[in-house]
């Protein structure tokens, strides 16, 4: 079966719309400094993989 670079990079923003929900629910229910730093680590991360997401599809001519 072939997927074509469109579909693979909605399945990968899905994913990544799913870590960041739970990476910023964990920020928010934090205990203490550490663990808000760390989920806050998650949540910045999981927003520049999805900027990179869009650069592909840009890249790709796939918008």
């Amino acid at each position: 079966m072939h997927t074509n670079s469109k579909e693979l990079l909605h399945k990968l923003n899905n994913q990544l719309g799913v870590i960041l929900a739970h990476a910023e629910l964990l920020e928010t229910k934090a205990q203490d400094a550490a663990q808000k730093a760390r989920a806050s680590q998650v949540v910045n991360a999981a927003l520049q993989a999805m900027a990179v997401s869009r650069e592909l599809r840009e890249t790709v001519g796939e918008r």
